[in-house]
C-alpha cells in the first residue's frame, strides 16, 4: 500500500490537451463524411477534452476523508484550500465541455455541411478556450502532483514512534542499529535533508520509526510557517516520541537548549514523551550520576519515569540500545484490535 497522493497520474496541460483532442477529432472526422464527420470530430473532441479533465479531479482523493496526518501534510506543502480550488475549476470545465457538445451537436443535424463545418469549427474554438481558462489550474495540480508524490510514506494506521532532538545527537544512528536494513528515505518538499522510515517488529506487530531532521530537531521559533504546518501533521501519526539528547555536546549544542527543545515537544505532543540520553560511553561516573538525579527530580511529580537502564544509551558501543527501544516501543503502547465474536 503506497501513500495516497503516490499513485496519482500525470496532469495534462492545456496546449496538450488541446492538440490531443483536435487531433484525435480529426482522425475520427477522416473516417466519417459529411455532416457525419463534423459530429464525429466535434464528439471525439469534446469527450477528449471532458473525460481527460474528469479524470483529473477523481484521481485525487477526499480530503474530507483522508487521515489528518497526510491533509495536514498536503495542506503544508501545497495549501489544500488552493487545490480545491484549482479541482474545482478543473471540474467545471470538464462539465463545460460536455455541455458545448451537446449544444452543437443538437444545431449540426439542423443544418447543412457548410453550416455545420462553421459549427463545428466554433464548438473547437470554445472548447479551446475552456481548456485555455483552466491552463494555470492544471499547472498547478501538476506541480502539486510533483512535489505530494515524493512524500514520505508514513502510514499513519501502524504504530508509529517519531524520533526527534538535534542534529547529530545520534538520531538517524539509532533508528539504523534497531529497524530493518531496509529502510527507506524520502525527502519532504520544503527541506534539504530527507526523512528517515525505518521497521521494526514488536509484539508481532509491524512498528515504523520516523527520524525527522529539517522538523524537529530546532526550535520553533527557527522554523517556517510551512515546517510548523509539517509537524502538525506528525503530532497526527505519532504514538510516541523519542527525544534523543547528547550530554557530551559532542553534536554542538548546549544541553540546555536541547532539553528545551524536548519541553517543547513535550507541550506540542499529546502522547508519551521519552527522553534518551546518547553518548553516554563519554561521559565519567559522575556525569551520569547527575543526569540521573536531574531527570529523576524532573519526572518526580508526573507518570514518567526515568531509569539509567532504558534512558541512557550509546549507540556506539551498542549500550542499553534495545532495552531504550523496548521502552519506546512498550510507550507506543499498540494492541491490536482482536476480532469480535457475534452470535449468529
Amino acid at each position: 500500500m503506497s501513500h495516497p497522493f503516490e499513485q496519482l497520474p500525470t496532469t495534462p496541460l492545456a496546449d496538450e490537451l488541446i492538440d490531443k483532442a483536435f487531433s484525435r477529432g480529426a482522425r475520427a472526422g477522416r473516417a466519417q463524411s459529411g455532416i457525419d464527420a463534423q459530429h464525429s470530430m466535434l464528439q471525439t473532441a469534446a469527450n477528449i477534452i471532458s473525460d481527460n479533465l474528469e479524470n483529473v479531479v477523481t484521481a485525487w482523493p477526499d480530503f474530507d476523508h483522508l487521515h489528518p496526518f497526510y491533509r495536514n501534510l498536503a495542506d503544508a506543502v501545497v495549501g489544500v484550500d488552493e487545490l480545491r480550488g484549482n479541482l474545482n475549476e478543473v471540474n467545471w470545465a470538464s462539465t463545460k465541455a460536455t455541455d458545448l457538445r451537446k449544444e452543437y451537436e443538437a444545431r449540426l443535424y439542423k443544418s447543412d455541411l457548410e453550416t455545420a463545418t462553421k459549427l463545428r469549427k466554433q464548438a473547437y474554438a470554445r472548447l479551446a478556450d475552456v481548456v485555455e481558462e483552466i491552463a494555470d489550474d492544471l499547472e498547478a495540480l501538476m506541480d502539486a502532483r510533483e512535489a505530494l508524490r515524493v512524500l514520505p510514506d508514513i502510514r499513519p494506521d501502524q504504530p508509529t514512534l517519531v524520533v526527534a532532538g538535534y542534529p547529530n545527537v545520534g538520531k538517524s544512528s539509532f533508528v539504523n542499529a534497531v529497524t530493518r536494513a531496509s529502510n527507506r528515505e524520502a525527502s519532504y518538499p520544503f527541506t534539504t535533508t530527507q526523512v528517515h522510515v525505518g521497521h521494526v517488529e514488536y509484539k508481532h506487530m509491524n512498528h515504523q520509526l520516523v527520524d525527522t531532521p529539517g522538523l524537529l530537531d530546532r526550535p520553533p521559533e527557527e522554523r517556517n510557517e510551512v515546517e510548523s504546518q509539517a509537524i502538525n501533521a506528525l503530532e497526527h501519526a505519532a504514538d510516541a516520541v523519542l527525544v534523543i539528547l547528547d550530554p557530551s555536546i559532542d553534536c554542538g549544542y548546549p544541553l540546555d537548549m536541547q532539553r528545551a527543545l524536548r519541553d517543547d515537544i513535550e507541550s506540542r505532543f499529546d502522547v508519551p514523551v521519552i527522553s534518551i540520553y546518547n553518548k553516554i560511553d563519554r561521559l565519567d561516573p559522575d556525569e551520569r550520576e547527575q543526569i540521573v538525579a536531574e531527570e529523576t527530580e524532573r519526572v518526580a511529580d508526573t507518570d514518567l519515569s526515568f531509569d539509567p537502564e532504558t534512558n541512557l544509551m550509546s549507540v556506539t558501543e551498542n549500550e542499553n540500545v534495545n532495552a531504550v527501544l523496548d521502552r519506546a516501543l512498550d510507550a507506543v503502547g499498540y494492541e491490536p484490535e482482536l476480532p469480535v465474536d457475534r452470535e449468529r
